[in-house]
């Protein structure tokens, strides 16, 4: 992977990035009800990618200043933009999922849930991707994509949780 400061764009998908934005997406739905009643399909829409975004800007933020007292320039701030960009973009699927599932007819509640879903499968996915990447061998790779599956059913759990009360 291309360093920061050398301007240079990433070699490779940022994988770490898209797992995290994946399980950010996820936590967002989770914690997105309102009054027990989960929110309308476009405000979700709106809530997953404003804070995808705003998580990419404080990530983008913290790379910018943890890497030394170099200049800031035009050229290292899009390199670092575009590395940690994974995370932001990872909010794009399960809001496009919760946009059709309304656009289809569904509940909220429902959209909700698909925006859930296609978040932790992403995650999963991302994790399974980024190992076999990697090389890893086939035990890590399941490992991988198990340890992933496991943190999306405790959000679904604690989605559960909060409905419930």
């Amino acid at each position: 992977m291309s360093g920061l400061g050398t301007g240079e764009a990433p070699e490779r998908t940022e994988f770490e990035g898209a797992v995290y934005g994946s399980l950010l997406a996820a936590s967002v739905v989770a914690g997105s009800a309102v009054d027990d009643r989960p929110l309308p399909a476009g405000d979700l829409v709106a809530v997953l990618i404003s804070t995808g975004v705003v998580f990419w800007l404080a990530h983008l933020y913290a790379h910018v200043i943890s890497h030394g007292p170099r200049p800031l320039s035009w050229r290292r701030l899009w390199a670092a933009g575009r590395r940690e960009w994974p995370l932001a973009q990872a909010a794009f699927p399960p809001s496009v999922a919760a946009a059709l599932a309304s656009g289809l007819g569904a509940s909220d509640a429902a959209a909700s849930w698909i925006a859930m879903a296609v978040a932790i499968a992403d995650q999963v996915s991302w994790s399974v991707a980024a190992a076999i990447r990697s090389r890893a061998g086939i035990g890590v790779v399941l490992l991988s994509g198990a340890a992933n599956l496991i943190l999306g059913l405790a959000i679904i759990a604690l989605k559960t949780l909060l409905e419930a009360h």
